[in-house]
């Protein structure tokens, strides 16, 4: 069993690797295009909506509530970003219950980008919202002595952001295999719904904890 899809090689010529990460991404993007293009195709303002609008309107209205919860703010302008976000993470954790799929989530370079993108997500929203100079100004407060500690802190829970991704699904799926050699019979069909539940709480989570270290840059420098 290889402990990350990294190391899962289809393809090598000199600088040029294809591994099961770069290869289960483009799956997972290509899934989520042509479900957008699916959903959104007869997409109508009428009393009457397919059950793809409905879906839909549903997820949504459950994101835009739940980045207004975190942030305290108007949820909008965050959706793409986070809505992607727990999207790609939400249909990657549950693809991992389909034989022969290795999620991207259980990659480190993947959870790494993820939090790659929050960390430079935060300046972006901070700065767009207040300016560049008020944002600045939030690394030396409230004492100029603060600023190593307020770089340390961004990117410490930047690493935290990314481990904390990685290592829960890569546990779920090593505990799994792991069970099916046990014990092959009930055990990790249970074990394998939990990991779905598992999965699900983590996008979750990502996606929350993305939502309050954008929202806790914009309380800081406002």
């Amino acid at each position: 069993m290889e402990i990350s899809p990294d190391h899962i090689l289809y393809f090598s010529s000199g600088f040029v690797k294809l591994n099961a990460t770069i290869v289960y991404t483009w799956l997972v993007m290509s899934l989520l295009v042509w479900f957008s293009w699916f959903v959104t195709r007869k997409v109508t303002a009428s009393a009457q909506i397919s059950n793809q609008q409905n879906l839909l309107e549903v997820l949504v209205g459950g994101l835009l509530d739940q980045i207004k919860d975190a942030t305290n703010q108007q949820p909008e302008k965050f959706l793409p970003l986070l809505g992607t976000l727990f999207i790609f993470i939400l249909v990657s954790n549950l693809l991992s219950a389909v034989p022969g799929f290795n999620p991207p989530t259980g990659s480190l370079s993947t959870t790494t980008a993820f939090s790659l993108i929050v960390f430079f997500a935060v300046p972006y929203y901070g700065i767009t919202e207040n300016g560049l100079s008020n944002y600045l100004k939030s690394y030396v407060q409230p004492s100029p002595f603060m600023l190593p500690f307020n770089i340390i802190s961004e990117i410490s829970r930047t690493f935290a952001l990314a481990v904390r991704l990685f290592g829960n699904i890569l546990s779920g799926t090593m505990m799994g295999a792991i069970l099916l050699v046990i014990m092959p019979l009930f055990v990790p069909v249970i074990m394998q719904m939990l990991g779905l539940l598992i999965g699900v709480v983590q996008a979750y989570i990502f996606t929350v904890l993305a939502a309050v270290f954008i929202a806790a840059g914009l309380e800081v420098h406002g």
